[in-house]
């Protein structure tokens, strides 16, 4: 079930993304389109009381419920900026604003440790609420996956060090312009 709810969830966030954006650039409805993007964190506070729901009413935890977890968490954490990116482009194509920039260099690789400190709210986020889950259940045998997904977060967390660590040694250069052959 829960697994379900996550999907359910994910695809309710990005229709109201998308929602809100075309209302706010295709239907030029400003104000609805705000209305819109606002259910986007509805969606998580729904899917965190389904899971307490489902643990609470006798379920067992799964792995599945550490993904809800992380769900959450990366919504909260890098909510903000997907929607921001989702505007950007939004704004480009519907509105004639800016052409969204690619950063190269030194640029890119500051937005790549900054990553790193939205991953470690992310971690913070989902640890906070598989703690709390934890605690609430109050049964360790019901709730051996959750502890055990911990390890899941480090994991995440360590990869997107290694990201950033990557590219802080060898920075993404701007890629050449494409070249087309002359026909005259």
């Amino acid at each position: 079930m829960i697994l379900a709810a996550i999907v359910v969830c994910e695809v309710a966030f990005w229709v109201a993304l998308l929602a809100g954006l075309g209302a706010r650039y295709v239907l030029q409805r400003p104000r609805l389109g705000a209305i819109l993007l606002i259910l986007a964190p509805v969606v998580d506070a729904i899917l965190l009381v389904l899971v307490a729901v489902d643990l609470l009413g006798g379920g067992v935890a799964s792995w599945q419920h550490g993904i809800a977890a992380l769900y959450i968490g990366i919504s909260v954490a890098y909510g903000p900026r997907m929607v921001a990116w989702a505007d950007e482009r939004f704004a480009y194509r519907f509105a004639d604003g800016p052409k969204p920039a690619r950063l190269t260099g030194s640029a890119y690789t500051l937005k790549c440790w900054r990553d790193v400190l939205l991953t470690l709210l992310v971690v913070a986020i989902a640890g906070a609420i598989l703690g709390a889950l934890i605690l609430l259940v109050s049964d360790q045998t019901r709730t051996a996956a959750l502890s055990g997904f911990f390890a899941v977060l480090g994991f995440i967390l360590t990869i997107d060090v290694l990201w950033a660590v990557s590219y802080t040694l060898w920075p993404r250069h701007a890629s050449e312009a494409p070249t087309t052959p002359s026909l005259g």
